[in-house]
């Protein structure tokens, strides 16, 4: 058996190359992007008003004038218009392109306006550039806006959007196939026999997958020697990824770690020290990786978190993140193994992560899963785990 650490080690150094492709930008949302972005004018591209109100030479108010002649209306989207009287002002509203002769703006709420005639309010203070938002304060022309390797959210939709970029490009998806094996597995629609039960592992992973922007294709082999080495040959031809779930353990018909290596996939390494989720194995072949997790449910969903969707991030050059979270009370664990400990989680007064634990009933235990929202990685070496202790926290809800 080898470590978590050494799982660590060896799954990041069998990180699979995958092309980069462009795509429409509006639907790039979750994708990693593989270049740069940069502006292709100032942000704002203008003295911009940030307020409606009038528009006046910041000159005249410092004269003492409080009485501005309104000659016009500048509205958001119209060309720029000019004030050629100093003495006069022009109602502008936000968003607008502040006009020429003009450099401040006082609000609506700080005038009086009688007829053609804004009227300042006598004890306001104007300050020169009052609500103006110049041309570049935020970015300057050829500015750098987005950095390569960022996971998009809708702030990178909207940066494109505004750049004019109709298409971006972004890290290749991997073809993922998720696999379940098993004789005792039925549809979800059947009704199960007593010695049956409803295959659930294999939307368990789909649905994590698709959470990180991944449509996996599911499979179901049957625990039949030849069956399985058909199904998993065509399989591995088609994807990049394979995550099966049950078949690796030392049962008689656990026919998996040994139809991987017939069919060319080298063996990594089978079995590490953690619970649950001890008997793992991973495997690479000629163009993609295998990650072959326990079939109890919660192993596999261990497994999920733990490693294949950290392993999906590092395809596109995302290092994934664990928060930290502090144990709300003392938990014992005896095995020498790393232990996965289910929790809930909340925030104290402090804004500390707090990670109670919600142990189940060991890895079958599928419905405790609906009861908590994070595994706690409590590390090997030790059995005595206090209250306040911080550990790595992967989150699942």
């Amino acid at each position: 058996m080898i470590t978590v650490a050494e799982v660590d080690r060896i799954i990041g150094d069998n990180i699979l190359s995958l092309d980069s492709e462009k795509i429409p930008f509006e639907k790039s949302l979750g994708r990693i992007l593989k270049e740069e972005v940069y502006a292709d004018r100032a942000f704002p591209p203008f003295d911009r008003v940030m307020m409606d109100g009038i528009a006046i030479s910041y000159e005249s108010w410092e004269r003492g004038q409080r009485a501005f002649p309104v000659v016009g209306l500048q509205a958001a989207g119209d060309p720029e218009s000019t004030i050629d009287d100093p003495t006069t002002c022009m109602e502008v509203m936000t968003g607008a392109v502040i006009p020429t002769g003009a450099d401040s703006v006082i609000k609506y709420e700080d005038l009086e306006m009688e007829g053609d005639v804004a009227r300042v309010r006598v004890d306001l203070e104007v300050k020169p550039k009052q609500h103006v938002h110049a041309t570049g304060t935020d970015r300057h022309l050829g500015e750098r806006l987005i950095k390569k390797d960022t996971i998009i959210s809708p702030a990178e939709i909207a940066i494109f959007a505004t750049v004019g970029k109709t298409e971006v490009l972004v890290s290749r998806l991997p073809k993922v196939a998720v696999i379940a094996t098993g004789d005792e597995l039925v549809e979800v629609g059947d009704a199960p026999e007593p010695h049956q039960i409803r295959k659930s592992n294999v939307y368990e992973l789909s649905s994590g997958l698709h959470e990180v922007g991944i449509e996996a294709s599911i499979h179901h082999f049957k625990d039949d020697r030849e069956v399985l080495r058909k199904g998993l040959a065509e399989v591995l031809e088609a994807h990049d990824i394979l995550v099966l779930s049950g078949g690796v353990s030392k049962g008689k018909l656990d026919y998996v770690p040994e139809i991987l290596e017939e069919l060319g996939v080298e063996k990594l390494f089978h079995k590490v020290t953690q619970r649950p989720g001890k008997p793992f194995w991973f495997g690479r072949y000629t163009s993609g990786v295998v990650f072959a997790l326990p079939g109890n449910p919660v192993s596999t969903f261990v497994g999920l978190k733990r490693y294949v969707i950290p392993y999906v991030y590092r395809l596109a050059g995302v290092e994934p993140k664990a928060v930290r979270a502090q144990l709300k009370e003392d938990f014992t664990f005896k095995p020498d193994l790393t232990y996965f400990l289910q929790v809930t989680l909340e925030y104290d007064n402090q804004g500390h992560l707090l990670a109670t634990p919600a142990p189940g009933h060991g890895s079958g235990d599928l419905a405790n899963l609906v009861d908590s929202e994070a595994f706690l990685e409590l590390p090997q070496g030790k059995t005595e785990f206090k209250k306040g202790e911080v550990f790595r926290c992967w989150e699942f809800r």
